[in-house]
């Protein structure tokens, strides 16, 4: 029964968390979605601009899923172009790492406090009001993961789930765990606060957590995915791309994850932070590579139609 009860605190609290993330990103998107359009749609005429517009945008929304799903729409209204939106998806990949800077500095007491100035701020007039809104989920987003972090410590205590934890430091595991994990709940920044929570507390090993976090690149993109589906053509292999571009990083690091991890512990004394770094560094490294070779990239997959994940066989 005791097992029973850990279970539905840790589920909940995890459902709070990913309540607090959507509806953050909701009420900003209320507040300034013609902004965020009128960006996406003039602040892409080179890969550069729309690779800043996508990683600030999913910083501040805290939500890649969002981004690269407003992202597809947009080709599909054709008011960005494909070449554009690649440069935003890749952007994408950077911002939302912010998500796990702030879980990794441990700023979860700052919840109950949000909460309430967010509800305060609500009994406001109406522009002040749609502002608390946004401060009182960006709160709960804290408060989840404080709670998360609470129902987790017996776990602590079970030789059973620190063996099955254990499990995920073997980089393969770990990666495919991150990757069903994310496709799942639809959220990447679940992922990565989850990992870099039972790093902190010691359950996780270090190594799989970063695995965890990497694989959760490959999960993420599939709202896009989805979101693409019933759109043209041009949407759908917008979409494609991003699913290729991720999972191409991630087969290229997957061989030294454990080098990776190793000299990131070795420099960074704070595990949860380890787990961040190496969560920007690959996500960082991996934008910039594709984004500096895109045209290259692109003329070759398209050229080599026998070869092409992307363009599907008549």
């Amino acid at each position: 029964m005791a097992l029973f009860h850990l279970i539905v605190a840790v589920v909940a609290a995890i459902a709070l968390f990913l309540y607090g993330l959507q509806g953050f990103s909701y009420q900003l998107k209320t507040v300034g979605a013609d902004t965020l359009r009128h960006w996406l749609g003039k602040f892409t005429a080179n890969r550069w601009a729309a690779f800043g517009v996508g990683a600030v945008s999913t910083a501040i929304l805290q939500s890649s899923s969002a981004v690269t799903s407003l992202t597809v729409a947009l080709v599909d209204a054709s008011v960005i172009s494909f070449r554009a939106s690649l440069g935003v998806l890749l952007g994408a990949n950077v911002g939302t790492t912010a998500t796990a800077w702030l879980v990794s500095f441990k700023m979860t007491g700052l919840g109950l406090i949000l909460i309430a100035l967010g509800a305060l701020l609500q009994l406001l007039p109406a522009r002040h009001g749609r502002i608390g809104k946004v401060v009182f989920y960006f709160g709960m987003i804290f408060f989840a993961l404080d709670l998360i972090s609470k129902a987790m410590l017996p776990l602590g205590q079970m030789p059973a789930v620190l063996e099955f934890l254990a499990l995920a430091e073997t980089p393969v595991i770990g990666v495919l765990a991150g990757l069903v994990i994310t496709a799942i709940l639809q959220s990447s920044s679940v992922t990565t606060g989850l990992a870099i929570v039972l790093v902190q507390q010691g359950l996780l090993p270090p190594q799989a957590a970063i695995a965890i976090t990497i694989g959760a690149n490959i999960g993420t993109t599939s709202t896009a995915l989805i979101a693409s589906v019933g759109m043209n053509a041009l949407a759908r292999k917008t979409a494609r791309y991003n699913l290729l571009f991720n999972t191409l990083g991630v087969l290229l690091l997957l061989p030294f994850i454990g080098v990776f991890s190793t000299w990131l512990t070795q420099h960074i004394s704070d595990t949860g932070q380890a787990v961040a770094a190496a969560h920007l560094l690959f996500n960082l490294g991996m934008s910039l590579t594709f984004l500096l070779c895109l045209n290259s990239l692109l003329n070759l997959v398209e050229r080599n139609r026998h070869f092409n994940p992307i363009q599907p066989l008549a």
